[in-house]
């Protein structure tokens, strides 16, 4: 490792981060696309490319890229994760290009979290620890909920590499971050139809706004400052008692806000027969008490509960809201229970389907523990923020941290994570690549 304090080597891994971006590792379940054994052995041959370390490909439930450097106690994990969100609307450059401009670095995962893999995979690069195990692992399913990660914790359990700590490269803003929520989704699903209504034809788009932080994740949308186009929609309808005949909108993804939605239908009254669709009336109409859901949880988070409606599809004479639900609780059946009684109230017993899963776990760590205090004693060595903080969105350390495992997530100054444009600063990335070397030597070199 190079001495502490010196900078690490920028370009290279700059030349790292835009070789990773340019290569396509969207996830997306909804149109059935996501990284396999080919995405990831291209992202091993541009780490080998970059830092001449060679790289195991274990096939998971997505390919784990992961090498082993030292032995005995104690074992620490940097992780990350090498999967996108679809690139979705709205970008001024190509998604994909890699493009290095005014110090900032675009395209999908620049931030999100190809920046983390880079920094990784040059902070660690060759390094064989006097004391120790370190194991560098990047998962390929993380924006999916993550069941690689899942998986490589009984991997390293069969191979007695179980970790002592867990440094999670999935975080941004330079901050150490302690807590975050757990996540599931939610699908309500109800019979298409067709009825008529005298009435007034009437259509409405609704535009989502972001008023502080410049992403389109789900998990950092903030009720009481954001709008959420679909919330909108539901909130218009309701007022109105429109009847709902169609329903559109820049669906991207499960954890990804829609841009937009648009609704069509029939403002009853005096005027001439229009054709609406009750399923979908009552589905839009379950919106606003939905997200209001008052869910229970175990331990206290700084941004409570989030419900979000992010994508619509209409498949097979069946109308599907899929929701995107960020708690600090482990009880899939509690949440379960409170959409439930929602639903019931709002389109009755017996007329939806409702299926929620996920709920892999939720960080939390106590800022007293070893880990956290030499963290925020590299920080401060290095001049970087100490402050302990929860960041809004789930991550791969909640396959670990119920269970024992000493983790935290970090990563460098990022914007517009999952939305158009998505960039890292570059000067962040390098400082965030001499933390991690600074910190894995701090865990590893001293007695």
């Amino acid at each position: 490792m190079e001495a502490e304090g010196h900078a690490p080597d920028c370009a290279r891994v700059t030349r790292l981060l835009s070789a990773l971006v340019r290569i396509p590792t969207p996830n997306d379940p909804v149109r059935g696309v996501k990284p396999g054994m080919k995405e990831a052995a291209a992202i091993a041959s541009a780490i080998r490319g970059e830092t001449g370390d060679e790289y195991q490909i274990l096939e998971g439930p997505a390919p784990v890229l992961i090498r082993v450097a030292g032995s005995g106690r104690p074992v620490t994990l940097f992780l990350a994760h090498y999967d996108v969100v679809p690139p979705g609307p709205g970008w001024t450059v190509d998604p994909y290009s890699g493009l290095v401009r005014e110090g900032a670095l675009y395209g999908r995962g620049a931030a999100d979290d190809k920046s983390n893999v880079a920094a990784i995979s040059v902070a660690l690069s060759g390094y064989r620890p006097p004391r120790g195990t370190i194991v560098v692992a990047f998962t390929g399913d993380e924006e999916t909920g993550g069941r690689s990660a899942k998986w490589l914790a009984s991997w390293l359990e069969k191979e007695n590499l179980w970790p002592d700590h867990l440094v999670n490269g999935d975080g941004v803003l330079e901050r150490i971050i302690v807590r975050r929520r757990n996540a599931f989704s939610a699908r309500v699903t109800v019979r298409a139809g067709r009825e008529e209504a005298r009435g007034e034809r009437v259509e409405q788009e609704f535009k989502t706004r972001f008023l502080v932080r410049k992403t389109m994740h789900s998990a950092y949308f903030v009720p009481s400052v954001d709008t959420h186009s679909l919330v909108a929609a539901s909130l218009w309808v309701r007022d109105n008692e429109v009847l709902v005949s169609e329903l559109s909108g820049e669906w991207v993804k499960g954890n990804v806000v829609p841009r937009t939605a648009s609704i069509a239908g029939v403002a009853p009254g005096e005027g001439d027969l229009h054709s609406y669709d009750p399923g979908l009336t009552s589905i839009v109409w379950s919106i606003v008490p939905l997200v209001r859901a008052p869910v229970e949880t175990e331990l206290y988070s700084d941004y409570g509960v989030s419900i979000n409606p992010n994508v619509y599809t209409l498949s097979g004479g069946e109308h599907t809201l899929h929701l995107d639900i960020r708690a600090m609780s482990m009880s899939k059946d509690r949440i379960e229970d409170t959409l439930k009684s929602v639903l019931d109230a709002t389109i009755g017993p017996g007329k939806y389907e409702l299926r929620v899963s996920g709920g892999g776990g939720y960080l939390y760590t106590d800022p007293d523990t070893g880990l956290i205090r030499t963290a925020r004693e590299v920080a401060r060595r290095l001049g970087l923020p100490d402050r302990l903080v929860e960041a809004a969105g789930a991550s791969d350390s909640r396959h670990f941290s119920p269970r024992g495992v000493k983790a935290f997530d970090y990563g460098p100054l990022g914007y517009n994570i999952h939305g158009p444009d998505e960039h890292v600063i570059i000067s962040s990335l390098c400082r965030t690549t001499l933390f991690y070397r600074t910190l894995a030597g701090a865990l590893h070199e001293q007695a």
